[in-house]
């Protein structure tokens, strides 16, 4: 299957150590990164007996995800789904990771808001001004930079942030 995105060096599917069965997961190495990148865009969301496929960068790739753009999307409607908020979401930028919507660990529903990641602050700047007071599956949604785990009352987005990433794109050119 993910031939059709570019020229597979390698795949390794997780085995469950007793009963030998796979673990829902896998990994594809691609000849080149530009391959892998356009497998993330090309091959995310499609439906694989009935399931839609995450597919993401490896964490060691994504070099950009500790500075990234990350939002808060509130106020969601209960039928809203990752797939719904990736197809809406992913009009503004690349994506660092799956938009992930919050559910509840019993019942499994959604607990009305999801978190977005993009690879730029331009992505997350357009994906503001375009959907914050909008209207997703007939609720008004407010979309806003998230507030940082490890800082009390700080949000993503600050201008030391913006800095931060900006220096880093400029050093990974140089690379």
């Amino acid at each position: 299957l993910m031939v059709q995105a570019g020229p597979v060096v390698g795949v390794h599917l997780p085995k469950d150590r007793v009963t030998q069965s796979t673990q829902g997961y896998g990994f594809v190495e691609f000849q080149t990164e530009a391959d892998a990148q356009y497998a993330v865009q090309v091959m995310n969301m499609v439906k694989l007996f009935g399931k839609p496929m995450r597919i993401n960068m490896s964490a060691q790739d994504r070099r950009t995800q500790d500075i990234g753009a990350k939002l808060f999307i509130g106020n969601l409607d209960p039928t809203i789904d990752d797939k719904l908020l990736y197809d809406t979401f992913g009009t503004f930028g690349p994506m660092v990771q799956m938009p992930h919507c919050a559910r509840d660990q019993v019942s499994g529903n959604t607990r009305g808001f999801a978190f977005v990641s993009y690879a730029s602050f331009e992505a997350a700047d357009a994906a503001i001004q375009a959907m914050d007071g909008q209207y997703l599956a007939n609720k008004q949604i407010n979309v806003q930079y998230a507030f940082k785990k490890d800082a009390k009352g700080e949000r993503h987005g600050s201008a030391a942030e913006r800095l931060l990433a900006a220096q880093a794109q400029k050093n990974d050119r140089t690379l």
